[in-house]
């Protein structure tokens, strides 16, 4: 039984078609904490999985948890897509969550803690330490912790403090002399390693830590000498971390993000965890400073901040991790003089991150000291403090290319890199430009403009991930195709210049015309099955929640069209129902690679088409940002990304899971089949999309 409860209902009313998007975002977590279990991975990836699933939590509850709380804030009785109000999702929702959270503890404690002991990885209490072990810890705290804490008293005179989002902290319940009592809260720092390394422990493979709060908490009487502390518990909180833009006035958008960042560092609290009960005052005190719903503290035990743990990957311990993964590089990308020939010579698509993402940086570097490149246009999502990718484009202004950027400034997590790396840009003499307003450029695209003989020739890239070399499973795609390049150029005027275009030749944009696009798409499969019985789409997307995306299956199914999800993370289809959805099968994948990549395929009566992009199918990609799909023209592309990649993940036996009617998802039954690990394939055969 996984975190969620089946819902033992079948979608025959209308009010329950759909899945919670909610409980659905919290059960892909719920597979993400799967890959922490025993013999998933070796041992610190499945503790580096376990630290995912935390951060992962966090951003569902500033965000997800958070706008379904402002929805009964408001008194908000109308119903979801799912049938429910958003007080009976909120309590839904809850108990999710603390089944989650106690099921992350019990991995944490029960398989993983016995596992790292034996491997020789140790997390030990303060006070078993040895007397002479205290003492070096003791003066460590003294000269390195206790000068950066501030102890801050609530009391007439001491004001309840502001406490930062995803801090970690100690509350005390103090008593002086004269008997009065008063609550204190300390931060931990952040500016220190959360694991700190016993002293006088022997050299080698072995490792023992002790957390720095425990440290902290053996050493109170650093901060209130002579004082009775009477209780001392950890609690951390987490706050909104939705950015609204709508309310703040300021002159340009760079200004907004930037007020937006400083309000979002304020945001409303969400919920408390603390690590054991506390006592009812404390509680009492805590939800009413913070003017948090009584049922949002929740005890879920010791650590608190399990992603904090992600520190124990820098051991130097290969024996306890994946074998390194060698990108390879095609020979298509190889043997040519340089990338410009090898792209005329025929299209390229290149598979992250088992395939070389250095091709994509190569693109750019090279077109930025090409004397026979006029001009660089470049979309960017996230661009992390250290971007070969952006050197490059700062090169190619300095080499007097014409060089225009579109900067996404609201990209969640990276807002401030993203505007720092803006003015750097700016001041270089890039074209920086921030997309169109109300809509985020979630667009992964680049066109190089190069001059050959009498002609100007477009190259473009064209990828389902950002720009940066990551461990996630994404494609590239470079073409120098004349109608995908005039697309580009026309979508990089509506970005740049406020435009607008509601049709391109080949690519599907939103909001203009992918959602109109895939649906028609799939209206062309349902029309030719009724005719000629042969219709089959293959969708892998991230999400899936779009009701009239969702409704356009359904009717597919109807049809009798075979439907193949392969859908990531949240999912509201409901698969297997019968006269509804009952030729629709929805797996998951998650294994060592993030699956990120989105593919459409439509068989087309056999003139297969496969679309590739950044689009995922909820509403916010598809009416609320500017989005892109590609097709994928070049036939043995085609084929290779329909067999290689969706044949194969749907084969997959190892890593995937199978959504059923009730909502659960489920190993897949291998029966007699051969095992087939889709990802494990590609990481250790020598496979390509490419010949």
């Amino acid at each position: 039984m996984g975190i969620i409860e089946p819902e033992h209902q079948v979608a025959t009313t209308e009010a329950h078609r759909f899945f919670n998007r909610e409980l659905s975002q919290l059960q892909f977590n719920e597979r993400v904490l799967d890959q922490a279990r025993p013999g998933a991975h070796p041992l610190l990836e499945r503790l580096k999985f376990l630290a995912i699933s935390d951060s992962n939590l966090d951003e569902f509850l500033s965000i997800n948890f958070s706008l379904l709380l402002d929805r009964v804030d408001v008194g908000d009785t109308t119903l979801a897509e799912d049938g429910y109000t958003a007080t009976e999702e909120a309590r839904r929702v809850r108990d999710a969550l603390r089944r989650f959270m106690h099921e992350q503890r019990r991995i944490f404690h029960q398989e993983l803690t016995p596992e790292l002991d034996a491997a020789g990885i140790h997390a030990r209490a303060y006070r078993a330490l040895t007397p002479t072990q205290q003492a070096t810890l003791r003066q460590w705290f003294l000269d390195e912790v206790f000068p950066v804490c501030t102890p801050l008293a609530v009391d007439p005179a001491h004001p309840f403090p502001f406490i930062s989002n995803f801090s970690l902290n100690l509350g005390l319940m103090l008593r002086g002399d004269d008997g009065d009592a008063w609550f204190a809260r300390i931060k931990v720092p952040t500016v220190l390693p959360r694991l700190v390394k016993v002293p006088e422990t022997p050299e080698g493979r072995d490792a023992s830590f002790v957390w720095l709060e425990d440290i902290m908490a053996n050493n109170l009487d650093a901060f209130y000498p002579g004082v009775e502390i009477r209780d001392a518990f950890l609690f951390r909180l987490i706050r909104d971390a939705e950015m609204d833009l709508t309310e703040i006035e300021s002159a340009t958008l760079r200004e907004t993000v930037q007020a937006g960042i400083r309000r979002r560092r304020f945001g409303e609290a969400v919920c408390i965890q603390l690590e054991r009960e506390i006592p009812d005052s404390a509680a009492r005190e805590l939800a009413a400073r913070l003017d948090l719903y009584p049922e949002d503290l929740y005890v879920v035990g010791h650590p608190l901040g399990l992603k904090d743990r992600m520190q124990l990957m820098e051991l130097d311990r290969p024996d306890l991790k994946d074998p390194v993964l060698a990108p390879r590089l095609p020979a298509a990308v190889t043997a040519p003089a340089d990338l410009f020939t090898a792209i005329r010579r025929e299209d390229i698509l290149l598979y992250h991150p088992y395939e070389s993402f250095a091709p994509v940086l190569d693109f750019i570097a090279r077109a930025s000291v090409d004397p026979d490149v006029l001009t660089i246009k470049q979309t960017l999502y996230r661009v992390g403090r250290a971007s070969p990718l952006v050197q490059s484009l700062l090169q190619a202004v300095d080499r007097g290319k014409q060089v225009a950027v579109v900067l996404e400034l609201q990209a969640r997590g990276d807002e401030e890199n993203n505007i720092d790396w803006a003015q750097t840009l700016e001041r270089a003499g890039a074209h920086v430009s921030y997309g169109v307003i109300g809509l985020k450029t979630h667009a992964k695209i680049s066109l190089v403009v190069r001059r050959e003989g009498r002609r100007l020739r477009r190259y473009v890239h064209i990828g389902t991930g950002n720009y940066s070399a990551n461990p996630y499973a994404d494609l590239s795609l470079f073409t120098c195709h004349p109608g995908i390049g005039a697309d580009a150029t026309a979508l990089f005027n509506v970005l740049t210049g406020r435009g607008r275009k509601d049709r391109y030749e080949h690519l599907l944009v939103a909001p203009a015309s992918l959602r109109r696009g895939i649906l028609s798409r799939i209206g062309r499969e349902v029309e030719r099955h009724r005719v000629h019985h042969d219709g089959h789409l293959i969708l892998k997307t991230n999400a899936l929640v779009d009701p009239e995306m969702i409704d356009a299956l359904y009717e597919a199914s109807r049809a009798g069209v075979r439907v193949d999800l392969l859908v990531r993370g949240m999912c509201s289809l409901r698969p297997g129902v019968p006269g509804l959805s009952e030729t629709i099968r929805v797996i998951s994948l998650v294994g060592r690679f993030l699956e990120h990549s989105r593919i459409y395929y439509f068989h087309n009566g056999g003139e297969e088409e496969v679309l590739v992009g950044s689009a995922d199918l909820m509403e916010r990609n598809l009416d609320r940002r500017v989005e892109i799909l590609t097709p994928v023209l070049h036939p043995g592309l085609r084929h290779a990304l329909k067999t290689r990649i969706l044949d194969l993940q749907l084969r997959d036996n190892i890593s995937v899971t199978e959504l059923d009617a009730e909502g659960v998802y489920r190993p897949v039954r291998r029966g007699d089949a051969p095992v087939v690990d889709a990802q494990l394939e590609w990481a250790t055969k020598d496979l390509s999309l490419m010949g």
